[in-house]
C-alpha cells in the first residue's frame, strides 16, 4: 500500500513539475544563431606576411573563450561558418566548409582548420563576386539562421568583375547582412585607393546592423579580428562604427575599375 501512495504522489509530482515548466520547442539540427561566411582576399595586393597575419588572426579569434561564451549565449546556442579565400571574379574557394559550432570541442577544432591550410595568393580583385559567391554559400547552406552575414575583408577596391553596388544590394535584399574589415596596412599603391574605409563603407558594407573595422597596423590584427567575430556572433555592432550613407558624401564605388582601365591603357 505505501509504495501505491509513493507512486501515486511521485506520478503528481511530476505532472506538476511538466505543468510548470515553460514549453521549449525542440531545435532542429540544422538551426543556428547565425551562418557566417568568412570571405577572406588573397590578391597580389596582399603580401604573404599580411596573409599569415590575416589567417592567424581568424584562428586566434576562434580560440577565444569570449567567443565560446558568446556562442553558447545566443539563443540557440551553436552558429554555423564557412572560410572562403578569394580574388579575381572567378576565383573563390572554400577552405574550410560549412562548420557548425556550439562547444568549446568544435570551436578549436574549426580554428585549427584554418590554420592548417597552406596560403596561397591570386590575381585581381573581386570583391563582388566574393559577395555574389558568399550569398549562394548562404543559400544553399541547409541551415535555418536567426541571421545570416558576409564578413568581408580586404586591402583594394573591385576592380574586377560586376560592380560592388549591384552585388551587395542584391544581397542585402535577401536579407543578408554584410561587414568588412578593410585593411589598410600600406600606403596606397597604383591600384588601391587612399581611404579604403570610406569605400568599404560606401560601396561595400549594408544590411541591418553592418559595420566595418578598419585596420590601419599590423599590430591590430589579431585584436581586431576578434573583436568582429565577437559583435558578429553576439549581434551587437559598435554604434561608432555604424554609419548612414546617405548622411555622408558618397565615395566612387566605381574606382577600381577606373584604375584598372586607366592602367591597362597606359601599357
Amino acid at each position: 500500500m505505501p509504495r501505491v501512495i509513493c507512486s501515486r504522489a511521485v506520478a503528481a509530482w511530476a505532472l506538476l513539475l511538466l505543468a510548470l515548466t515553460p514549453f521549449q520547442p525542440a531545435r532542429a539540427a540544422t538551426d543556428v544563431d547565425l551562418a557566417l561566411v568568412l570571405a577572406v582576399d588573397i590578391s597580389y595586393s596582399m603580401d604573404p606576411e599580411e596573409q599569415a597575419l590575416q589567417r592567424e588572426g581568424f584562428a586566434q579569434a576562434f580560440k577565444s573563450p569570449l567567443v565560446h561564451d558568446a556562442i553558447q549565449r545566443g539563443m540557440i546556442g551553436r552558429i554555423a561558418v564557412t572560410y572562403v579565400e578569394w580574388a579575381g571574379s572567378g576565383d573563390q574557394k572554400v577552405i574550410v566548409p560549412w562548420s557548425v559550432l556550439d562547444n568549446p570541442e568544435s570551436v578549436l577544432a574549426f580554428a585549427d582548420r584554418i590554420a592548417s591550410v597552406p596560403l596561397r595568393r591570386a590575381q585581381r580583385t573581386s570583391v563582388s563576386g566574393a559577395i555574389d559567391f558568399s550569398a549562394n554559400l548562404l543559400a544553399e547552406s541547409g541551415f535555418e539562421a536567426t541571421r545570416q552575414v558576409i564578413d568581408i575583408s580586404g586591402d583594394g577596391p573591385n576592380n574586377q568583375g560586376r560592380p560592388v553596388v549591384p552585388a551587395r544590394d542584391e544581397a542585402v535584399a535577401k536579407g543578408i547582412t554584410i561587414n568588412g574589415l578593410p585593411l589598410m596596412l600600406k600606403k596606397p599603391g597604383y591600384l588601391d585607393v587612399p581611404d579604403l574605409d570610406l569605400y568599404y563603407r560606401d560601396c561595400v558594407i549594408g544590411g541591418l546592423g553592418s559595420f566595418m573595422v578598419p585596420i590601419r597596423e599590423r599590430e591590430q590584427f589579431a585584436q581586431a579580428i576578434k573583436t568582429k567575430i565577437l559583435l558578429e556572433v553576439a549581434a551587437a555592432p559598435p554604434q561608432e562604427l555604424v554609419r548612414k550613407a546617405q548622411d555622408m558624401a558618397r565615395t566612387n564605388c566605381m574606382v577600381g575599375e577606373t584604375q584598372w582601365r586607366d592602367r591597362m591603357g597606359n601599357e
